[in-house]
Parts: structure tokens; sequence; C-alpha cells
């Protein structure tokens, strides 16, 4: 009878490190797949970053190109202004 406790126990050991052994294989996987899913994130999170800087330099040099283009025009529009004024002296003169 004694030697039976020993094998039963033995037994329930074996199964006990087989069902062990199996949980930790999942455990890892779902570990791994945890920090998978943490690096992705991070990843996705700095493209994003990344994205919407970029988009404020495109932002930031079209306003200026705006602003420069609106500069342009208002000197040609005085340049008109001074080229008619001119041409109204030489008619008054004439």
């Amino acid at each position: 009878m004694e030697n039976g406790y020993v094998i039963l126990g033995i037994v329930a050991l074996l199964f006990a490190c087989m069902y062990g052994y199996a949980y930790a294989s999942v455990t890892l996987e779902k570990i791994k797949e945890k920090k998978l899913k943490k690096i992705e994130l991070k990843k996705e999170q700095l493209r994003l970053e990344e994205k919407s800087l970029k988009q404020n330099i495109r932002d930031e040099k079209m306003s200026q190109l705006n602003k420069r283009s609106e500069e342009i025009k208002l000197e040609l529009g005085k340049l008109e202004q001074k080229k008619q004024q001119g041409e109204v002296k030489k008619l008054k003169i004439s």
C-alpha cells in the first residue's frame, strides 16, 4: 500500500508537470503576442506623429508660399498703378 501512494504521487507529479509545461508554452505565447502588439502600437503612433509633423511642415511652407504670392501680387498692382500714372502724366503733357 505504501508503494501505491508513492506511484500515485509520481503519476500525479507527472501529469502536473505535463499540464504546467503545456500551460507555460501557451502563457509565454500570449506574453510574446502582447509585447509584439505593444511594439506595433508604438510604431503606429510614431508613424502617425511623423506624418503629422510632416503635414505641419507642408502647411507652414504652403502658407509662406501663399504669403509671398500675395506680396508679389501687391507689388505687381503697385507697378501697374505707377505705369498708369506715368501714362496719364504723358497724356497731360502732350
